[in-house]
């Protein structure tokens, strides 16, 4: 059975960040996909857009997902990178992606709700993620789905290298959340710089979302 790529809603006030989204509804906040977990510190990264951080940092001091948070980077007046951790009390789906053995490849807020675009080995994995939703009373629907040809059998506008570096991190667990390796044990599996490893994925990653959207249009 062909993989695919899919689009979800997702919509629970314990969704991490989902009341601090509620509080600054200028905020438009995506994961740093490329920087995933620092699986020493617990830290996620993202990307932040808010027409006022003050009043987005005042949502995060009362958000009970996020137990502590650091502006990392600031791009531009309304734009910035952010540091988070969360509370025992956050929900996230990138470890049930994971456990399906399915990679998240976008996530941002719509509102109070979330898009995320993943994609997934077999249509029938996503059960586990629906199984995931019902059993934590999360509000979830299904956007689009795509099937394609195996990672391994098609290139997507992926170059060879790309591709190869996307299986290797793959297969050595470097999507999982927590993560199995870390950006330098890919970077030496597959010899090259940490910086090339780390290209190499995020475009990587970026064809396969172009790749999903040129088709979908």
């Amino acid at each position: 059975m062909s993989d695919i790529k899919a689009v979800i809603r997702v919509e629970h006030p314990d969704i991490v960040l989902t009341s601090t989204v509620s509080h600054d509804h200028s905020a438009k906040v995506m994961p740093v996909s490329e920087a995933g977990t620092d699986s020493d510190s617990g830290r996620f990264l993202y990307h932040v857009e808010s027409s006022d951080f003050r009043r987005f940092e005042d949502g995060l001091r009362s958000d009970h997902t996020i137990a502590e948070f650091k502006r990392v980077i600031e791009t531009t007046a309304e734009r910035a990178i952010y540091s988070f951790e969360y509370t025992n009390e956050a929900k996230t789906f990138s470890p049930v992606i994971s456990k399906a053995d399915g990679v998240a490849l976008e996530m941002e807020n719509e509102g109070n709700a979330w898009l995320i675009s993943l994609w997934m080995p077999d249509r029938n994995k996503l059960a586990d993620i629906w199984d995931y939703a019902q059993a934590n009373g999360i509000d979830i629907e299904l956007r689009r789905v795509n099937e394609y040809a195996s990672l391994g059998k098609t290139t997507a506008g992926l170059t060879e290298t790309q591709r190869e570096a996307l299986l290797v991190a793959f297969e050595a667990g470097y999507f999982k959340d927590p993560r199995d390796v870390t950006l330098s044990e890919v970077a030496d599996k597959l010899d090259i710089s940490k910086p090339a490893a780390s290209g190499l994925l995020r475009r990587g990653i970026q064809r396969l979302i172009i790749s999903s959207l040129v088709e979908d249009s």
